[in-house]
């Protein structure tokens, strides 16, 4: 079938619609009507060359939910009308990470910058309508009005009424961040946390600590309205500075420093670990999240202080979220109200408006942005 998505045909580039001529799904494979998606980082990564994928043209997004159009034949457990969230981490349920119940590291996660089938990495499922093909972000290629995934990379909503607008945004930063404070920071009750960063991951980080029971929740952004945001969604205090804010921690422990820090800085460098890393206390944690230039390596942190004082630095992918577990139980999260996604949603675009909506968040005027299909 034909449909429209937007894609990078080099880097660097912009995201640009283009027409696209889509496989029927196979055995193991659902075609999606997209409903909305979210506006992550990572798939501009792909426009700035910050990391670099198997193929382009590419086709980006993989924060998206929408709505089973055609289930692949021989294809137990799914049909048509399903409500779906694409979940950009896949989890074959077999290798030794997801059988642990560390579905986040499954061993699909190698292709994932293939764009191609997991099973079949010389077959695409998307050509341009010259007949180049396309590669899908993650294997899923949600800036696109259908596209066709693997079942592995679907999280079935049961509850129908829930708003997919709202839902889609749980298929990435919202486990991202977090899980990167309850699971990877393993934030307690009565810690004292910092975020440095408050994108759309970030701002999970900052409701993942409030959920988790941190006393302090100290967000760190130059930007005064993601700042203001913060506070909105959980934080106690915000500081446009990073030294600032380290020493607000240390006056909160006696001159120790926080408990732990998260850094989800949309383009991460080292120094913004170390940053993190000159937050935390004796045996504190700094949790790594954010993601930077693929290409670059060191972290200017002190040898001594990382042995003598047992600090750790922690990376963190989906923030140690399995999807399959944790995302409906984010879904009941969310009908519950104990975590926010509405308000995370600065502002809708539409597909063409993709390019423009990068412009936004480099910019510093939203959160999250959502592409909200027709």
């Amino acid at each position: 079938m034909k449909t429209r998505g937007s894609v990078v045909m080099k880097a660097p580039g912009t995201y640009e619609t283009v027409d696209l001529e889509l496989d029927e799904p196979r055995q193991g494979e659902l075609l999606v009507k997209m409903v909305a998606t979210g506006m992550c980082h990572s798939d501009d990564h792909f426009a700035t060359g910050d990391v670099t994928p198997a193929i382009y043209p590419w086709l980006g997004g993989h924060e998206g939910a929408g709505i089973v159009a055609q289930v692949g034949p021989n294809t137990p457990g799914w049909q048509v009308g399903d409500h779906v969230i694409t979940s950009f981490l896949p989890g074959c349920g077999r290798c030794r990470w997801c059988a642990a119940g560390m579905q986040n590291m499954c061993d699909l996660g190698a292709t994932l910058l293939m764009g191609s089938r997991f099973d079949d990495l010389g077959s695409y499922r998307m050509t341009l309508s010259d007949g180049t093909p396309v590669g899908q972000m993650c294997g899923l290629g949600t800036f696109a009005e259908h596209t066709v995934i693997s079942v592995l990379s679907a999280v079935k909503v049961e509850d129908k009424s829930l708003p997919l607008q709202s839902l889609c945004l749980l298929g990435c930063c919202v486990g991202t961040g977090w899980g990167s404070a309850v699971n990877s920071a393993n934030v307690r009750p009565g810690d004292v946390t910092v975020v440095i960063g408050i994108g759309g991951v970030g701002i999970n980080a900052v409701q993942g600590a409030r959920h988790a029971g941190a006393d302090h929740v100290i967000a760190v952004d130059p930007v005064e309205f993601k700042r203001e945001k913060a506070l909105e969604l959980g934080a106690t205090r915000a500081f446009a500075d990073v030294w600032e804010a380290i020493d607000y921690a240390k006056s909160l422990t006696n001159g120790q420093g926080a408990d732990n820090s998260i850094v989800t800085v949309g383009i991460t460098t080292g120094e913004h670990i170390a940053q993190g890393f000159a937050a935390i206390r004796k045996a504190g944690t700094t949790v790594v999240t954010g993601i930077g230039n693929s290409k670059e390596t060191g972290i200017p942190v002190s040898l001594a202080e990382l042995t003598l004082y047992q600090k750790r630095i922690q990376g963190a992918h989906f923030g140690a979220c399995s999807p399959s577990g944790d995302i409906p139980r984010q879904v009941q999260m969310y009908r519950d109200g104990s975590i926010k996604l509405d308000e995370l949603i600065t502002r809708t675009y539409s597909l063409d408006e993709i390019a423009s909506a990068y412009e936004d968040m480099h910019a510093g005027k939203i959160i999250r942005g959502v592409v909200v299909f027709d």
